[in-house]
């Protein structure tokens, strides 16, 4: 009795998760970033329409969440090893460095913030250098790490969203930019790079990471301990027990 209950408490919560996934996904790729969203902007003009965009966003993530809390640890699907587990708070510190730098760092790909690219702001700096998009190869690497540590169901259906997410809203991105700026985006896409570290490799930039700054950095390790230290009260889970 009590088994199925449990059973079926966590089957609800799956469908709800898959449910709610596929929203967050859906207004992201299918109307953010797209000619749909053109649209709308055009009839509600952009403030209206980036108000209810973000209230469906934040009311999109409090789904998910939710879901993913009643659902997490069942349907195992692989354990993963020990090593990956001990490398975690590295492989964790690098996502929040791009992610807390790549808020910092001024960029045309940044959340209304294309003007830039027509008052001349659009140049190559800091974490810019490495990738175009710092923020959401952040949210990728953090999507990646937690989809492959936790190893069930309800984590690959939560963390794969903010990974698919991540990676094709840089396409996204991009596509809306050059939609939006022609000659002025291509002239910045062709120094930086989508790939980290492409445009450097390829030689259309320099890397420069003396541009990035102390306090980027040092903003990044506050967030990243801020997290760590209150990862178990906010998630009810310790990360990385060797380190306590």
């Amino acid at each position: 009795m009590l088994r199925a209950l449990i059973h079926g408490t966590a089957g609800r919560a799956m469908t709800s998760l898959y449910l709610a996934s596929a929203f967050f996904l859906g207004i992201h790729l299918l109307v953010s970033g797209t000619r749909l969203r053109d649209g709308l902007v055009a009839k509600l003009g952009e403030q209206r329409y980036m108000g209810l965009f973000s209230l469906a966003s934040i009311g999109g993530l409090i789904w998910m969440g939710w879901s993913f809390t009643l659902a997490k640890g069942t349907q195992i699907l692989w354990i993963a090893p020990l090593v990956a587990r001990q490398s975690g708070a590295l492989i964790i510190f690098i996502a929040f460095l791009f992610i807390v730098i790549g808020i910092m760092t001024p960029s045309p790909t940044l959340v209304q913030a294309g003007g830039m690219l027509k008052k001349g702001g659009g140049a190559v700096h800091g974490i810019i250098r490495i990738t175009r998009h710092p923020f959401l190869w952040g949210i990728a690497i953090w999507s990646a790490f937690h989809l492959y540590i936790n190893g069930d169901v309800p984590s690959t259906v939560f963390f794969g969203t903010f990974l698919a997410l991540a990676l094709l809203g840089t396409l996204a991105i991009d596509a809306k930019r050059k939609r939006a700026y022609g000659e002025e985006w291509n002239a910045f896409a062709a120094q930086t790079s989508n790939i980290p570290f492409g445009a450097v490799l390829t030689g259309r930039t320099k890397l420069k990471l003396g541009e990035i700054g102390l306090k980027r950095i040092a903003a990044t390790l506050v967030v990243f301990l801020m997290v760590l230290f209150g990862h178990g009260w906010l998630f009810g889970q310790i990360p990385f027990p060797m380190f306590w």
